[in-house]
């Protein structure tokens, strides 16, 4: 679990290093710099939303009353291959002032924050103080230029039986700041068994079960050191909520089981660029922006998941794939009692 979590915060502050180059597109003016951020970021929030809607069961047999299990889930979510989404399409006509060094006013391929496309040079130019002025900078590249093909999960999960056929539970990551990022999640989520109402429950080989789980993740990253662009207080706070939907089944055996699940998940984050940037070269030079923009962002999609899950008494371990836009791999070390 911890190496889970320091490869998560590993990836915010590789994501927000490259962030903190998007600071560079303030020289191309407010709205193109607001453009290209909600471009560049929404494949990584997407990926989150569906990287932490997994995880929510193992089982869908519920646990009785007072019955409990907690459980240490980590989770990989993976985007390599994945070039529509390491990728997305900048078409200089469609921004008001950037614009391509090499074949400007072309449209190309170039980095999302998921992505590994480097050296790609644009510049800014128009008129300042009466004079032509010029501004060429690079475009931040994303998680696959440092290696990272995945974005990780982890978190702390606990369920407990509170009547027949019924289970509630609520996962827990605390804030945990690493290099200047920081990031903590909460969730709850409910488990209904519907063959628990059949009189013949206790003889049936599978069991049938609806499951609802909702998750809050809290992300910010302060750029107050590192000083690429003039000003105060600079810093991205980051909110993502998910809700997930699933109709699973699994086999009741001693041991060892086996489970599946179709579902369905909605996400949305949004990411408030905060803080005073003052613009120093360029045209926009002299221009300083306060808060200056906020982008949001709605997800939504179809999953599956398969996996099995082993019982040795009071420990448990289970593992399962979630196929979906963003494909995810999930494990679990569980403790409890039926």
């Amino acid at each position: 679990m911890k190496r889970i979590i320091t490869g998560l915060l590993v990836c915010c502050c590789s994501l927000m290093t490259a962030q903190t180059s998007l600071n560079n597109i303030f020289a191309a003016g407010l709205e193109d710099a607001e453009r290209f951020t909600k471009d560049y970021l929404a494949p990584f929030s997407e990926s989150s939303v569906y990287s932490f809607s997994t995880g929510w069961y193992n089982t869908a047999d519920a646990k009785p009353l007072g019955g409990f299990e907690i459980s240490f889930v980590g989770a990989v979510t993976n985007h390599k291959n994945k070039e529509d989404k390491q990728t997305f399409i900048l078409d200089p006509n469609e921004y008001e002032n950037l614009n391509f060094v090499q074949n400007p006013g072309t449209a190309r391929p170039v980095a999302s924050a998921l992505g590994d496309i480097q050296g790609t040079r644009v510049f800014v130019e128009g008129q300042f103080a009466g004079v032509n002025v010029r501004e060429e900078f690079e475009l931040p590249s994303g998680l696959s230029a440092e290696g990272l093909d995945f974005l990780p999960s982890g978190y702390l999960q606990a369920s407990v039986g509170i009547f027949r056929g019924t289970e509630v539970k609520a996962r827990f990551l605390p804030k945990i700041a690493y290099e200047g990022a920081s990031v903590g999640l909460i969730g709850f989520g409910l488990q209904h068994d519907f063959t628990k109402l059949l009189p013949a429950d206790k003889i049936l080989p599978v069991a049938i079960s609806g499951v609802i789980g909702y998750t809050k993740l809290d992300g910010d990253y302060d750029l107050s050191d590192i000083n690429l662009v003039d000003g105060e207080n600079q810093r991205i706070e980051a909110d993502m909520s998910t809700w997930s939907f699933s109709a699973v089944v699994s086999t009741k055996l001693p041991i060892i089981n086996f489970y599946g699940g179709v579902g369905y998940l909605t996400g949305k984050s949004q990411t408030d660029v905060l803080g005073e940037y003052r613009v120093t070269s360029g045209p926009f030079a002299s221009e300083t922006y306060t808060d200056p923009f906020s982008i949001a962002e709605n997800f939504s999609g179809v999953t599956g998941t398969l996996g099995a899950k082993l019982k040795l008494g009071f420990f448990r371990l289970h593992a399962d794939y979630t196929l979906g836009e963003f494909n995810t791999a999930t494990v679990g070390v569980n403790f409890g009692f039926r």
